[in-house]
């Protein structure tokens, strides 16, 4: 009986000890880090790796996060300079660079920076005009994480970008915007449609001025060609005629052979459909000449 108390109260002590070594042993994740107190003050600020906490003496305050922190805010009310009320939020990227502020600082740090954040947009806002709050965005972020970084210092907490998610006019700034928008786009419209038309006007007429061009020149080469043609003819012709002539004119004809070709000539206008009458001055020795031939015919036909 006395073992087994012995045995039961050496397993009370150890389940004790391993209870008090699990409390008093901290560790500290990547990324973390703990705010230590002891009897109440401040004590240190334990980083990644194991730590050693007396128990009953020292506790830990808080448990702060390294990493960049993403925050947005909900939509805050701002007035313009013009006198315009519009619904703005933020987003706010920041960091915890010193968790001993960060803890000591500020009471609920979270919610201080959105008010912090919501005041100082209404403050740079209150400076601007509607057309520049919609046009400015890119200076209305670098003012406010200007501003926000140095407030933010006495709480530990660095703000590396602060953006504008959203600007929401009024309902009737809206639809004012969308008319502005809608007619600015239909005069972009007609104006690109006025350009494309004359585009096309001018590259029909180029088009039209190039056919005329080709259809003369084509039209001019052609004529040249014809003509071309028609003189070689005529050339060829003449050249034809000539040449008969030069043979005629070497075979010594005689006058009676002449005479015959004349008549023929003249048989040859009279088959045509004028209407005019052609009577040679030398009717009389043409009949003599006929006559002359009809009796050197006689004899030959006689003797066929």
């Amino acid at each position: 009986m006395n073992g087994f108390l012995q045995i039961l109260i050496f397993l009370v002590v150890f389940l004790i000890v391993i209870a008090v070594i699990c409390y008093c042993v901290r560790i500290v994740p990547q990324a973390k880090a703990y705010v230590v107190e002891r009897l109440g003050a401040y004590h240190s600020t334990w980083h990644t790796g194991p730590h050693f906490m007396v128990p009953f003496i020292d506790r830990v305050a808080n448990k702060v996060s390294l990493k960049e922190i993403v925050k947005d805010f909900d939509p805050q009310p701002v007035i313009t300079k013009d006198n315009v009320t519009m619904q703005i939020d933020t987003v706010v990227y920041f960091q915890i660079t010193d968790p001993k502020l960060y803890t000591y600082g500020v009471e609920r740090p979270i919610s201080a920076l959105e008010n912090l954040t919501a005041t100082t947009l209404r403050n740079i806002i209150g400076e601007l005009e509607l057309d520049e709050t919609l046009t400015s965005r890119d200076i209305i972020n670098t003012k406010m994480r200007a501003i926000l970084d140095e407030a933010t210092d006495p709480w530990g907490v660095k703000v590396g970008r602060v953006e504008v998610k959203n600007i929401i006019p009024p309902r009737d700034i809206q639809e004012s915007m969308e008319k502005q928008m809608r007619a600015e786009r239909e005069r972009r419209e007609a104006i690109l449609r006025a350009e494309g038309e004359k585009k096309s006007a001018i590259l029909t007429a180029e088009g039209e001025k190039e056919s005329m061009i080709l259809r003369a020149t084509a039209k001019k080469e052609a004529m040249i060609a014809e003509a071309e043609g028609q003189a070689q003819a005529t050339e060829r012709l003449y050249a034809a005629q000539a040449k008969g002539i030069e043979m005629i004119k070497n075979s010594d004809p005689s006058l009676e052979f002449l005479t015959l070709k004349g008549y023929e000539a003249l048989q040859k206008m009279a088959d045509g459909k004028a209407t005019k009458l052609i009577i040679p001055s030398n009717l009389q020795d043409i009949t003599g000449t006929l006559a002359s031939l009809a009796e050197v015919v006689k004899p030959i036909e006689n003797k066929e």
